[in-house]
Formats: C-alpha cells, sequence, structure tokens
C-alpha cells in the first residue's frame, strides 16, 4: 500500500498557499522536495504530518486521511532544521520522550533508547546536554528520537543545512540507509540540488505553493517547456 498520497491537497496558512499538489510516495522511498525558501516546502511538510487540516483535496497515510488518525497512532517521525531537541534533557531524555508520552515501561525505554543509539553511534553521549553535541552529533539525536518509535514514514526538513561538508557527506550515508534499516519511506526538504541527487530516487520541484514537475533525480537538469522551471534550475538561455 501506498505510504503516502497527496490528493489535489490545497491549504493557506497566512500568506502561504498550497495549491492542488498531488504526488504519491512509495514504500521504503526516498522523495526529495526542492524549491527555494518560500516555495511552501515546510508547510507541505507538516501537512504531511497532519498538523493542518486540508481546505480541499486529501493527504492519505497507507490509505486513510491522516487527520482522521489518532496522534499517536500516526507513526510519523518529524526532524526540524533545527532538530528542536529539548536542552534541558540528556540525550537519553531526548530519545526517550515519545515513548514516556506513549507510556512505555521504564526498562523498555531505556533499551530502545540504548539500542537506537548505539546503532546511531551516540551511545557515548547518551548523558550528555544537547548544547554540548556537535552538529552531527544533535542530528543524530534528532533522528534517533524519531526512529525509536518505528515510523512508517520519516519527514526531515532541511536536515543537513546547517553541518560541515564532512559531518554531511558521512550523514548522507546513514541517511540513505534508513528505509531498508527501518522499514519506512522519506520525505525531506531541501534547497540543494547535489543533496537531493544523491539521496532521492525522485525529486518534486516547488514555486510559491505550487509542484512545478516531479523527475527522477537523474533527469533533474533535463531542459523543459516550462521557462520557470528552467530558471529555477540554471536552465535559462545565456
Amino acid at each position: 500500500m501506498i505510504p503516502l498520497a497527496f490528493d489535489r491537497f490545497c491549504l493557506t496558512r497566512g500568506s502561504m498557499r498550497i495549491q492542488d499538489i498531488s504526488f504519491e510516495l512509495g514504500e521504503r522511498e526516498i522523495f526529495a522536495i526542492l524549491g527555494r525558501t518560500g516555495a511552501g516546502k515546510t508547510l507541505l511538510l507538516e501537512s504531511a504530518a497532519g498538523f493542518y487540516a486540508p481546505e480541499s483535496g486529501n493527504i492519505l497515510l497507507y490509505g486513510t486521511p491522516v487527520q482522521s488518525i489518532p496522534l499517536t497512532e500516526r507513526r510519523i517521525g518529524f526532524v526540524y532544521q533545527d532538530y528542536a531537541l529539548f536542552p534541558h534533557m540528556t540525550v537519553e531524555g531526548n530519545i526517550a520522550y515519545g515513548l514516556r508520552v506513549r507510556r512505555a515501561p521504564r526498562a523498555e525505554q531505556k533499551e530502545k533508547t540504548r539500542a537506537i543509539a548505539e546503532l546511531l553511534g551516540i551511545g557515548h553521549v547518551l548523558k550528555n546536554y544537547p548544547q554540548t553535541l556537535s552538529g552531527g552529533e544533535r542530528q543524530r539525536v534528532a533522528l534517533a528520537r524519531a526512529l525509536v518509535l518505528k515510523p512508517r514514514l520519516l519527514l526531515l526538513d532541511e536536515p543537513f543545512s546547517s553541518l560541515d561538508p564532512s559531518t554531511k557527506q558521512r550523514l548522507y550515508g546513514e541517511t540513505a540507509r534508513i528505509p531498508q534499516k527501518f522499514d519506512c519511506a522519506v520525505l525531506f526538504v531541501t534547497h540543494d540540488f547535489r543533496e537531493a541527487q544523491m539521496l532521492a530516487s525522485r525529486i518534486g520541484i516547488m514555486a510559491e505553493g505550487r509542484m512545478l514537475c516531479i523527475r527522477r533525480s537523474e533527469d533533474l537538469f533535463a531542459r523543459s517547456s516550462n521557462t520557470e522551471l528552467n530558471t529555477f534550475l540554471g536552465l535559462e538561455d545565456a
């Protein structure tokens, strides 16, 4: 069954309007959304999580309107650009937060937290606080907090934008393995063309709340009859 489907989805929040978005995300697929600042990428991601009711159209999570699924049963992981870690909690506390909310037994919380931390290479910082961590470590903590709940869908909002190039390279490899390792689909937004091509099998390009096109990553820079799309891709005539 299709993990995520936008069906002619429309939504207005303040001055931002998302218009007539339709696409599907496949099982264990990594799908990237490219666009300039203000294109509506983050709003689209938050809509996929079910944060907002559609004005028209729908968003289906495994065939069911996401809004009709109780929050604790959606199994959606969300990692924001700034990672949104709780500064007053240790790494262990941050990772275990969702498990506590779900009232998992304390022993289960500890076991699952340590297991996911070791898997992501942050087992040695479990007692540390977020402000003492490197950018790469904070990103792994945010991923661990999302993945420990075994999401069916992982949403990533510009997850690599604040990292140095060498850290990015290491985390690209880890992110690419997430769908198979955790059996989930990944939808992420970025403004980095190379990043989108490297990680995603398909790429959607947004502008002013509209989806200009969806392409296979290897065809990203194919010239189009759409002047706006060509300009965004840097393919305009000299």
